[in-house]
Formats: C-alpha cells, sequence, structure tokens
C-alpha cells in the first residue's frame, strides 16, 4: 500500500490510464463548491455495525480521535522471505509508534485494531525474497504465517489482520509475483487465517476497484482478486476507491464513465460478484493525486488547505461529485471535503454498506475536518 500506499499504482496506471488522460485540461464545468466545508462540530452517534477505519502509518505522527473511528488499520507490518522461504514477519519502522496506536484503545476499549500487512519491503535488515507470492504458494508457510499471526494478535492485544498484498499476479512495486497462481494463492491464504483464527479475531484484505482479470503476462493467469472466492473468510473489504485516475480527471469519482474507474462500479464489481453490501467498506483518499510520477504526484488535504491564492480550491465537479484545485485556470488535482465525503455517505447507506474507511490519518488538517466528516457521514441516521 511503502512510503504512500497509493504509489504502488505506479506501473499500471502510467501505462493504462495517462495514455487516455487529458492533460492540464481543466474540468468542463468549473462550478464553484458553495459549501466545500459544512459544520462538523456536531457528531453523530455511534451506529452499532457501522464501520470507520483509519489506516494509520508506521511513519507518520498523527493519532486517530479515538471516539470517532470503530477500526484501526495498523500499516504496516512487512513479511520475511529468503529465497523463497518464508521466515516470519515485523513491524515496519520500530516499535514506539505502534505502542503509541495501541495505547488508543485505554481511551475507547472497543476500537478494533488490526495488523496491516504490506507487499512491499522496507526494514533494513529485509530484502524482497519472494513476499507474499512465495508464502502463499505453500500450504506450511500459509499455516506458519497464519499461526504466527494469532500468536502476535493475541500477544500485543490487537483484533485481527488486514492483508494489503498489490495485487495478486501483478507487480507494480518490484514484489515477487505469479499470475500462473497468486491469484488463488491469496484466497487459500485467507482461508488458512479464517482457520486459524475462527471467528474470535478479524481477517479484512485492501480491495482492488474491480475483480480479477485475465494477466496479461505472456504466461497466462490472472491478476487481482477473485472477489467472490474470498468473500467467505473475511469479515469485510476495505475498497480503494481511489487513485483511480490522475492528470486532469478526478481519482476519485463518486460516478464518472470518463474516469478509468469510480467508486459506484468498484462497489458494484463486488455486488456483482455475490459480496453482500454490508461486508463493504468504500475508501476515502485524504489526499489529492495529481500523477502517478514525479516528485509532487500526490499532495494531502492538509497541504491542498494551505496552498496558495493562485491555486483556486473551491472548484466542484458536478459529474463526479467531488472538488477539485486548479491553478492558473489549469486542472490541479482532485480531492475529497466534508461535502463529498456526506455525498458518498448517502450514497452507500442507501445501498446498506458498511460504512468507510481512509487512507491515511496524517494527511487530515490538524482539525480533523475529513475524520468527521466520515465518522458523521457512516453513522448519519
Amino acid at each position: 500500500m511503502k512510503t504512500l500506499k497509493t504509489l504502488s499504482i505506479l506501473i499500471l496506471m502510467t501505462a493504462t490510464l495517462l495514455t487516455s488522460c487529458s492533460k492540464g485540461a481543466l474540468d468542463p464545468d468549473p462550478t464553484p463548491d458553495p459549501n466545500p466545508n459544512p459544520p462538523t462540530d456536531q457528531m453523530a452517534d455511534r451506529v452499532e455495525g457501522r464501520v470507520v477505519a483509519a489506516y494509520v502509518t508506521y511513519y507518520g505522527s498523527a493519532l486517530p480521535d479515538p471516539k470517532y473511528v470503530t477500526h484501526i488499520m495498523y500499516a504496516f507490518a512487512e513479511l520475511y522471505v529468503e529465497n523463497g522461504v518464508y521466515k516470519g514477519f515485523k513491524l515496519k519502522g520500530g516499535e514506539t509508534r505502534f505502542k503509541n496506536v495501541m495505547g488508543l484503545k485505554q481511551q475507547n476499549p472497543n476500537i478494533k485494531i488490526l495488523l496491516s500487512f504490506s507487499h512491499t519491503v522496507s526494514n533494513s535488515d529485509n530484502s524482497q525474497g519472494g513476499g507474499f507470492s512465495a508464502l502463499a504458494k505453500s500450504a506450511e508457510y500459509r499455516s506458519k504465517f497464519a499461526e504466527d499471526c494469532l500468536n502476535y494478535i493475541n500477544a500485543k492485544g490487537l483484533d485481527g489482520v488486514d492483508i494489503d498484498w498489490e495485487f495478486p499476479g501483478i507487480s507494480w512495486s518490484g514484489h515477487a509475483c505469479d499470475p500462473k497462481v497468486d491469484v488463488e494463492n491469496h484466497v487459500l491464504l485467507l482461508k488458512a487465517l479464517r482457520e486459524k483464527f475462527g471467528s474470535a479475531k478479524l481477517v479484512t484484505y485492501a480491495g482492488y476497484v474491480m475483480d480479477k482479470q485475465k494477466s496479461t503476462s505472456s504466461s497466462g493467469g490472472w491478476k487481482y482478486i477473485d472477489i467472490s472466492a474470498a468473500n467467505p473468510y473475511v469479515d469485510f473489504v476495505n475498497i480503494m476507491s481511489y487513485d483511480m485516475d490522475a492528470d486532469g480527471k478526478p481519482h476519485n469519482a463518486l460516478s464518472n464513465s470518463k474516469a478509468y474507474r469510480d467508486c459506484k462500479r468498484a462497489v458494484q464489481s463486488y455486488l456483482n460478484a455475490g459480496v453482500k453490501a454490508e461486508k463493504l467498506v468504500l475508501g476515502i483518499p485524504f489526499y489529492g493525486r495529481r500523477s502517478f510520477s514525479g516528485s509532487n504526484a500526490a499532495i494531502s488535504y492538509k497541504a491542498i488547505m494551505k496552498l496558495g491564492a493562485e491555486y483556486v480550491k473551491e472548484n466542484w465537479d458536478n459529474t463526479s461529485s467531488v472538488p477539485y484545485v486548479s491553478y492558473n485556470g489549469a486542472y490541479y488535482c482532485s480531492y475529497d471535503n466534508p461535502k463529498s465525503i456526506g455525498l458518498k455517505g448517502s450514497w452507500l447507506l442507501s445501498l446498506g454498506m458498511k460504512g468507510m474507511m481512509y487512507w491515511e490519518c496524517d494527511q487530515d488538517d490538524s482539525s480533523r475536518t475529513l475524520a468527521k466528516a466520515v465518522w458523521n457521514s457512516t453513522m448519519a441516521k
């Protein structure tokens, strides 16, 4: 999901999206957003069964308000695989950040905290030795990983695991992949976790915005996730409904047929695969996406709010139902604000969906504007 989870989309989207996006083109309907930040001081009461999940990174510093999250995904832990042999896992970074996050349980014992596993490697004592692809090929390694996870989460007081393998059958971050078997083995990995955990611990995964697709590799096979096959083994799915386009088009549209993908089509992929709406959690980006390459490819919400007068932040895309920034009259990036989050919330609740998650906590402003909007929109009566 990596210094920024979403940068793993680089290779595919560069190849398939940027060729089709209008570069620098201003949205055809630059309607000013009349109410970009509606009041969020009045916080809704929690509705039992709904989910507000915050991804909290090992490299960040901010913490979510424990009153206004139901779940925290601690990002990340990484696998240690040497020459295809599974050796275990460790947290990315040090223990201090992890302990600070776990300390939120003292303020709200009802929070569920999951350990999220990345497909990437960043610890100095580790290297890419096969990763999830190698681990998931072996029934022995799958079982050992599940056992290690259960022992760790019991020892640390965690509530489950979140598998963030982006994605089976494809390599966007230089990690190993095998399109012939990865998609099937991803399901077997989730199955091993469920069998080891029983119903006492949570199993979730970070989901792509479409179902499995045939691989374009010379060896054939599949890529992404087999949504239907994975469904029996998970409590809910965190759909990464962002980074769905770039370079002049919204990456987070509620609905836009001209975008590579949008929230409505992403969710429909899961419904079509037989997943019930009540197991689906919609992803909200706390950042704007400009491109999938370069030093300024993404910009946090808090940084967007601090942009100078030459940037117009209150444009509204009527088609996509999201705000966007323009710079000297040219499209700069789309993002989410309380208004767009509210619209997404109303839509997903009308379908009976479980709630929202956001990537990631550190990108919000000091007033927690977006986090409050996610809570209120998810918990609306």
